[in-house]
């Protein structure tokens, strides 16, 4: 069974499936703190509880009342009039997965809670994984198990079952902005939705150093009566330890402050807990350094950690910003320039040898990518050769053309707006709900405590949304509003630096760290033997590729790595 699932509605018949050998799935399921937006609703949910107000929203509204409900959520339930409904919020906050069995909607928060025993896993999947580091939904690594996407309605009706989006970003600027103004209001909206997170146990946050947890983190401290608790990871390694900024917001905001450094051996001992616990591979780096930030934070007593994640995709934070903006210059250049002078230009041979030229001309072949075909120049499977990687069993059970469909699709669906919005709307599916918020959220989960996201608050969403790109985006200068707004309540030099957060040194650490090392080798050779990637390419990887650019291949040999832990614990006897 296949599902198509963007921001198009889409259809098919419920087929019969072999039934899941795990415990059967809940039939009712409400996940995170909801609020309604309607007064009586909001009533029935303090009275009768939230899966009560849920039934009555859905049976009133159908598909689109999750629209009117605001905070991370996520529902699933059987009407007594024979439909099954489900929902997350407008980030995937709260996942939500679902699988079709003998015609009736199953739906569980893991995608491993829904599967047969011994699970069958989707090659498309792990395809996706090695391309994006995650898999997007609503795709999961198991076969028929899928994932709600982010702002998505779920409804079985009649043995039908529909996928579509409940809410649409409304990028809707202010024709005549006043800074002051929007100032003003922005700091209230901080606050408020800093406010909405705490909760009567004492206030905790992660502290990378940079704008978004150091603002969450002040925030915090004007609003709570206690001191509050901030949370940061350090590396011993040139170029990725932080903690200096981290220690100066700390200061600033009169925290009470706690940093632990990572090392390699921690790395040994975590990786393979980290890669098992969640319920699909997951390749994103900086989970490990989340999780000892959380595991620090649980030490503690702490309930929640307060997180800064959203304010680079609400605001123009992600250097791309800034340079896709300047390949989009090159669109309003007259079309007989481009097409009759400077494209054929480009193609001319020997201009490769000319520095100047040879830029001009990478300019212009990378300008005429169409979006978001651009956004994937540099991805590191295909620069690496789709080819040379993977092995002839798994190319045979692909279709590499496929993630760049998905993310056409997306692009081709978002609102006709300026190139940095769509680039944000895009970024809330890819970045945020597919990748940076699992991070948190499942490593949090891991360690013991919940998360909870002040920059993603509905109504600072609907705050930027309203805000003029060039707000955003000035000049080239990244967050503009942002920060000229914060500042004065941040420190000039954090308002300065540039972003790195909770960056892993794996790639360094393990041309160092023989048992590093080791750990790593032992688990590309192991999935080379399962038939994934060939033997050749690892080889390469390891001897030739991680020794010359640490940094840069180390990525590649993460992700590969965390593929073959987590089927080592979840899928072992698993082969092509």
């Amino acid at each position: 069974m296949r599902i198509i699932t963007s921001t198009f509605t889409s259809t098919f018949a419920a087929t019969a499936i072999p039934a899941s050998a795990t415990q059967p799935p809940p039939r009712a399921i409400s996940l995170g703190t909801p609020r309604f937006t309607a007064s009586a609703l909001a009533q029935m949910a303090r009275t009768e509880g939230t899966l009560a107000a849920w039934q009555a929203a859905f049976l009133k509204h159908g598909a689109t009342a999750p629209g009117e409900v605001q905070g991370p959520f996520a529902v699933g339930l059987h009407l007594p009039d024979g439909r099954s409904f489900l929902a997350v919020d407008r980030f995937g906050i709260e996942p939500l997965c679902y699988r079709v069995q003998h015609g009736r909607l199953h739906f569980a928060s893991r995608a491993d809670a829904l599967t047969d025993e011994p699970p069958e896993l989707d090659p498309q999947a792990i395809f996706d994984y090695l391309y994006f580091h995650v898999i997007p939904s609503p795709r999961t690594i198991y076969k028929d198990v899928f994932r709600v996407p982010a702002g998505h309605c779920v409804v079985m009706e009649k043995g039908q079952l529909t996928v579509t989006p409940y809410w649409r970003p409304d990028f809707t600027p202010h024709p005549k902005p006043t800074f002051s103004f929007l100032k003003t209001e922005f700091h209230l909206l901080l606050q408020q939705a800093v406010a909405r997170q705490l909760d009567d146990t004492p206030a905790a946050c992660f502290l990378s150093g940079g704008t978004d947890s150091s603002t969450v983190a002040g925030m915090a401290a004007q609003l709570s009566a206690q001191t509050v608790a901030t949370y940061s990871i350090g590396f011993d390694a040139a170029g990725y330890d932080e903690m200096a900024y981290a220690r100066l917001a700390a200061r600033h905001f009169n925290t009470r402050h706690r940093e632990y450094y990572v090392t390699p051996d921690d790395l040994v001992r975590s990786i393979p807990t980290v890669a098992a616990y969640y319920d699909q591979p997951f390749g994103n780096s900086s989970a490990l350094p989340a999780y000892y930030c959380a595991r620090m934070a649980q030490a503690d007593g702490v309930h929640k950690l307060l997180a800064g994640d959203g304010g680079d995709e609400l605001f123009g934070g992600n250097t791309r910003y800034a340079k896709q903006a300047v390949f989009g210059w090159y669109g309003g250049l007259p079309a007989a320039l481009r097409e009759l002078l400077l494209e054929p230009l480009a193609q001319l041979p020997g201009l490769d040898h000319i520095p100047l030229v040879r830029k001009a001309t990478s300019y212009i072949n990378q300008a005429r990518v169409p979006m978001p075909d651009r956004l994937m120049t540099y991805n590191l499977l295909t620069r690496l050769g789709v080819s040379e990687v993977l092995s002839d069993a798994l190319l045979a059970r692909i279709d590499p053309q496929d993630p760049a469909r998905q993310q056409a699709q997306t692009w081709a669906q978002l609102p006709d707006t300026s190139l940095l919005n769509r680039m944000l709307a895009y970024d809330w599916r890819y970045t945020l709900a597919d990748c940076d918020l699992p991070k948190v959220t499942g490593t949090c989960a891991l360690a013991g405590v919940s998360a909870g996201f002040p920059m993603l608050d509905e109504a600072l969403l609907a705050f930027s949304m309203k805000l003029p790109a060039d707000y955003k985006l000035r000049h080239l200068k990244l967050r503009w509003f942002f920060k000229e707004a914060l500042r004065g309540f941040l420190p000039d030099d954090i308002l300065s630096k540039k972003k790195q957060g909770f960056g892993l040194p794996f790639g360094v650490w393990a041309t160092r760290h023989p048992a590093l090392y080791r750990l790593a080798a032992d688990s590309l050779h192991a999935l080379a033997d399962r038939g994934l990637v060939r033997p050749a390419f690892i080889q390469t990887l390891l001897k030739q590729h991680l020794p010359s650019h640490p940094g840069y291949y180390g990525e590649m040999v993460w992700v590969l790595m965390m593929l073959e832990q987590w089927l080592a614990a979840k899928a072992p006897n698993y082969r092509l």
